[in-house]
This record gives C-alpha cells, structure tokens and sequence, in this order.
C-alpha cells in the first residue's frame, strides 16, 4: 500500500497586486520527514509557509493534512490543526519575559485560576534545554541577542506538540553550536514521527539535514531531488535557471591605508586592537559570536564610544563621536539586521537610498530636491540589478536580497572610502549572495577598502584578502590569503584567554573548536 503524505499542496496559487507569488503549487510532506525548501528570495517560500501558518489566505488550490481537506483562516486554527510555524521575522514580545513568550495565551494555571509562573519557567527552561540553550525563563526578550531570542521562537513552536513544523531561515541568526543543538532536536522529532519543512539558504545545512529538497523558481515548483541526488551545482542550477560561482573575488591592487586601528578599547567589551584595513582589499573579520566583531564595527562608526586608541583614516588621525562623523569621514557601515538598523521599512526606495546624504541633496532651508535625489536613487536600482516595481515601492514588500542592495545603494551614494559590511549575506539567497559578493570585488577593484564581518566560513575564506580573527573582544590571529586554514582560523577564534584574572582551560577551547 502507497505510503499516504501528512500534508499535501495541490495546485495551490496566490496573487498579490501586480504580483502572482504562487503558481499551481504542487508538493508533499511524509510523516518523520525533514524535507528541505529551496529557492531565491521572491521564489514564493515564504509564502506558502504563511498559507499554511493561516497568515495569507490561497487564492486558488487545496491542502490536505492527516487526509483532511484544510484550509487555516488564522495562526491558531494552524496550531490547533498540528501545525507550528517558526517565521523569519520573529514574533516575540520584548517586554516579557522568555517563559511568558513561550507560553503567550496558554499559561499553565492554578486551581483558583492564577498564573502558575513556576511551573511555567521550569517548562520553558526545559524546553530551552531540550535545545542546548542555557536561558533563564525570567529573563526579557529585550535583554537578550539575536541569537537566544531565535531559541525562544523554536522552543516557543516545539512546545505546541506539532506534526508538522515549519521553519522559516531558523539557523540565521544561531551559532555553529546552537546549529548542532537544533538539528539533534530536529532529529528526535523526526524519531517522534513529526515532520519538518525547513528553509535554508545554506546548502551545507541542507545536505546536512534534510531527507529531501523541494525547489522553487518565480513562484512555482521546478524540482525535487532525494538528498543524495542533489549537489550543489544541480540545486543552484534549478534555484536560478543558471550556472553561479559563489566567491567571485577577483584580484585588486591593494594600496595604502585607509583605515588604522591603534589600541582600540572600550567599555563594550573591545580590547587592545590593532588593526589595519588598505584600498582595495576586502579584510575578512571571522570569528564566533560573541567575539566582538559588531563592536569593533559600532565603535568604528561613533555608535559606541572609545575609551582608548586612535583611529586613522587615510593616514590622518581622526575623532569619530557619533554616525554623522563617520559618514564625513566616508566611512559606510551595512548593519548585521538591515531592518533593525539599515532601512525603514515604511519607507520607499528612493528616502531609503538617499537618507545617508540628505545634506547634499537638500537646500539651505532642508527642501530635498527631488530631482536629484530620483536621479541618484534610480542610478542605484540600475547598477545594483534592485527589482522592484518603482522607486517608490516600501522596501517592506521587497525580498530580502533586494532590501539588502537598498541598504547597499544607501551607503555606495555617500562614496564612502571604507566600507564595513556586517553579515553582508545573511538571510539572502544563491543568487543575490553571489550579486554581493561580485559588487565587493568590484568596489575593491575601483579602490574602496571594505572590512566584512562574517559567520560563514566559505564566505571569510572566498572573498577575504587577510583574515583578522578576534576572540573575547580581542585580535586573536592574522592569515594572508595564501595561507588560509579553516582549522587554524577557528583554533584562533576559540584560543584561551585570560579574563578578568580567570583562565578559559585549553580543554574547554578544544571543546568548542570541535562543537564548530
């Protein structure tokens, strides 16, 4: 007898204004299966997650689940169907606390009716720990990185008791370590008979992980592939109807310095750092979360203030006491959450591309011009390849991809001398990562420094002309480009040190070197 699947999506299409994101959608999902979903930014991903979350309604189709026709009008007739949902944008309440978030609207009570807090952060911690995470269930979202609050959200959809999960970039923002720790858990869920769709734009994750890959293009369904059949090239081919080399790094000549670090410290933990960064060379800064790298980078632009050290900028001594400094300086600083700090969503293209140079595109008594600024912001749509329908369409409904080239076109039309670009592809697709990585090589080429914080190995090894690691806030090792060793370079970003008169054991470092 046929094994019959959890779920199933026939012909399912969905349309938005002027856009058609869902075209006659068909695929299945077995029970115990991991299957994983790929596809560029705007493949329509996203979007059929919402369909099954109950956040969009499908225009066109039918989904069965368990053998019952389904169609879910809101997220909790999802969840009450069996399906749990961990989005891309998190759904966290900052000002409560991890136990309250997890357990939002279905609190465990007391006889009488009242909140049993204990029981609920003993629940919620040992949620947390079920996935590897050491979170305090008093603690407030708010207080907490990037990375643990993403452990909230997944221990948040694992303690619904789902068939089906459905995780949406769930790894972007987590450690090498918290990885693992996921997917274990992914792993025993499956032993448990439950299911999981989960979407990634990192290929080494899903060869790690999945049993199976389903692979959108433009919205429809162009291929699935049985793990062991799908390689790299096959998946990137199907993904983008074409060939991509992923680190298009092209040879620059490198000059002199544009930016010198002397003996930088501060109160947000950075010490002690030396550093320089030349025209035309991309500086890898690699290193584990935690390391120091994003307050190397907010200190560099004024965000943070120094408590120590110089900063030069073309060989001349500067003080950078705020953003507006670095941006006379000509210092661009692409943030690690572009939607936190790179863009505002509720705005256009066109305010988003020209808001760093509002001081030039506007008169004495602050009217912007308009005409310049349309000029500029469309040079940028044009060379940057940004689809979108207008100049003024909200950057909230572009893809990820293209909302990350907007925040590229905002720093690129200040003609910045260096260019920091923090996690400049996470959250992005093949093809737009590779789009990035081109532009880097391009404006190395024309002479621009560019210092690139990055998590992602192949990306630090493929695009970097020296790799700066830092540890615990410090510099830690320095590898020409010829002498690249992934080994060495993580050995390096987990090399003990001594803080605060305490010594991190070698055996514990080790410990982590091996975890990564």
């Amino acid at each position: 007898m046929e094994k019959q699947p959890l779920l199933k999506i026939e012909q399912v299409s969905k349309y938005f204004p002027g856009v058609q994101a869902l075209d006659s959608v068909d695929f299945e999902v077995y029970s115990g299966e991991i299957l994983g979903f790929l596809g560029e930014n705007g493949a329509g991903k996203s979007t059929l997650i919402k369909i099954l979350s109950g956040i969009h309604l499908k225009n066109e189709g039918t989904i069965w689940f368990d053998g019952q026709q389904i169609n879910p009008q809101t997220p909790h007739e999802s969840q009450k169907l069996g399906i749990s949902t961990i989005h891309q944008e998190l759904a966290l309440v900052p000002y409560l606390t991890v136990a309250e978030n997890i357990f939002l609207n279905r609190e465990p009570r007391h006889i009488l009716g009242l909140v049993d807090f204990k029981r609920m952060n003993r629940e919620a911690e040992a949620l947390l720990r079920d996935l590897g995470a050491d979170i305090s269930g008093h603690k407030l979202i708010q207080d907490l990185n990037v990375a643990a609050q993403q452990m909230v959200e997944i221990a948040k959809a694992i303690s619904y008791n789902a068939r089906l999960i459905l995780m949406d970039e769930p790894t972007s923002a987590l450690s090498s370590k918290e990885v693992t720790a996921l997917f274990a858990l992914m792993q025993r869920l499956k032993e448990r008979n439950v299911s999981v769709v989960f979407v990634s734009h990192r290929l080494d994750e899903i060869r790690q992980i999945v049993d199976r890959v389903i692979i959108m293009r433009d919205g429809r369904r162009v291929g699935a592939l049985p793990i062991a059949e799908a390689t790299e090239q096959k998946i990137i081919r199907m993904m983008v109807g074409r060939d991509v080399g992923l680190f298009p790094k092209e040879e620059a000549n490198i000059g002199p310095p544009v930016l010198e670090l002397r003996n930088l410290a501060a109160q947000n933990g950075t010490k002690g750092i030396n550093l320089t960064v030349r025209k035309g060379e991309i500086v890898g800064l690699a290193g584990l979360v935690g390391a120091g790298r994003t307050e190397l980078a907010r200190l560099i632009c004024g965000v943070d203030s120094l408590a120590e050290g110089k900063i030069l900028i073309d060989e001349k001594h500067v003080k950078i006491k705020s953003p507006t400094d670095a941006v006379r300086y000509g210092i661009g600083w692409v943030p690690e959450d572009r939607k936190l700090h790179g863009l505002i969503l509720g705005m256009d293209v066109q305010e988003n591309a020209t808001m760093a140079i509002l001081h030039r595109i506007s008169n004495i008594l602050g009217a912007i011009n308009g005409k310049e600024a349309k000029e500029i912001s469309a040079h940028y749509v044009e060379a940057l390849s940004i689809v979108t329908p207008g100049l003024h369409q909200t950057v909230r409904n572009l893809s990820g991809g293209n909302q990350q080239k907007v925040v590229l076109a905002k720093w690129l039309s200040t003609k910045p001398k260096l260019l920091i670009m923090d996690e400049p592809t996470r959250g992005i697709d093949i093809g737009a990562k590779a789009e990035v990585h081109g532009l880097m090589s391009r404006l190395a080429q024309q002479g621009m420094g560019i210092l690139m914080i990055s998590s992602e190995m192949p990306e630090i090894i493929g695009m970097s002309d020296r790799v700066i690691v830092m540890c615990q806030g410090r510099i830690t090792g320095e590898f020409a480009r010829g002498d690249f060793n992934q080994e060495e370079i993580m050995r390096c970003a987990t090399q003990f040190l001594t803080v605060d008169g305490e010594t991190m054991a070698e055996a514990e470092a080790m410990d982590t070197l091996e975890e990564n």
